[in-house]
């Protein structure tokens, strides 16, 4: 309640996007000092600058970084408020907003927010529920793996980094997958942490990525029959998790995988288990509904991890700027964009 009080008593909140830039200045998602990865010299626009420079990109639906420096360069008295709320003491070149956009460390900001929005009593990471989501490529423009096999590209504005993968709801998809976890078990369903690859790679291939930065809370982790994997149920005991999800019973089964299909056929099981389909199944269509990444607005990966990513994290920065001036629905934040 104190972290509350005093964030509340330094944000600016003249409309939703400036109180959210305010916000993020105070959170500390991230510390340029402390990246020992990083070479060369210093930046001169700090991470968190940059940070809300971006957040401003995907709030008002900008379709690029030149468009978003054309914003920026526009001198009206909101949006030299925006400026001053994102840090900026002068405009950026363009070229910085394109660098930075690719290296910007969504992911691991994401997961810091993750912990905090658990850690302050919002959601509880009990049960956590992990899945992905398919998404088109930019334009729904194919690159048939035919044409793939001897690269050729039938024609201009496919995406060629993007690659096929199969859904039991949408089938076929050229395109990127997201990889999340989020809260299942109370009132606010919000995302934990996140991963991002081309639509070809499987969902166990993307589990213990996501399920290392979640807090020691997380007893359960629930999801669906495409992480039924030997290697992941013996990761989840490591970190002291059950994994609950639907298992395929041979006629030899034994030992401890019947004693995990035993489990989610129990009652118990079952009802841990239902948390899913009314927790990160929901959370993917409000999330591209929101934001309007059904259909890739990028091409290339790196350009599509990024501006995904950022989406994410935008989303969880108003549910938990909801929670924190409180509103009735943290959740409703399609209704606040471009506000």
């Amino acid at each position: 309640m104190n972290i509350t009080k005093r964030f509340l008593s330094k944000i600016q909140s003249e409309s939703f996007l400036i109180g959210i830039l305010y916000l993020i200045s105070l959170l500390s998602l991230y510390n340029d000092d402390t990246d020992n990865t990083k070479r060369g010299r210093p930046y001169i626009y700090p991470t968190t600058v940059m940070l809300r420079c971006l957040v401003v990109r995907i709030w008002m639906r900008i379709p690029s970084n030149n468009a978003l420096h054309y914003y920026f360069s526009i001198n009206t008295k909101y949006n030299n408020k925006v400026m001053k709320a994102c840090g900026l003491h002068n405009l950026p070149d363009r070229r910085t907003f394109d660098r930075r956009f690719k290296t910007i460390p969504v992911k691991d900001m994401i997961n810091t927010m993750g912990r905090r929005i658990v850690s302050e009593g919002f959601a509880d990471s009990t049960v956590v529920a992990v899945d992905s989501s398919l998404i088109h490529a930019k334009n729904r423009r194919v690159w048939h793996k035919s044409a793939m096999k001897n690269n050729m590209v039938p024609r201009s504005g496919i995406d060629t980094e993007a690659r096929w993968g199969f859904s039991r709801n949408k089938g076929w998809v050229f395109g990127y997958k997201l990889h999340l976890s989020c809260s299942s078990t109370s009132k606010l369903i919000v995302p934990l942490s996140v991963d991002f690859s081309t639509a070809n790679v499987s969902d166990n291939q993307m589990y213990c990525n996501l399920i290392e930065s979640l807090s020691n809370e997380t007893q359960y982790v629930v999801s669906d029959l495409g992480y039924d994997d030997h290697k992941l149920y013996d990761y989840s005991k490591h970190r002291c998790i059950t994994l609950v999800c639907p298992i395929r019973r041979c006629q030899h089964t034994k030992g401890e995988r019947l004693k995990q299909i035993r489990f989610y056929k129990s009652d118990s099981g079952q009802q841990i288990y239902q948390n899913r389909s009314v927790s990160v199944e929901p959370l993917f269509w409000c999330i591209k509904d929101t934001f309007g990444i059904s259909v890739m607005p990028v091409s290339g990966f790196v350009n599509a991890r990024s501006y995904v990513l950022l989406c994410v994290l935008v989303y969880q920065l108003a549910v938990y700027y909801n929670c924190i001036t409180g509103v009735n629905n943290p959740r409703h934040i399609k209704r606040m964009l471009g506000n």
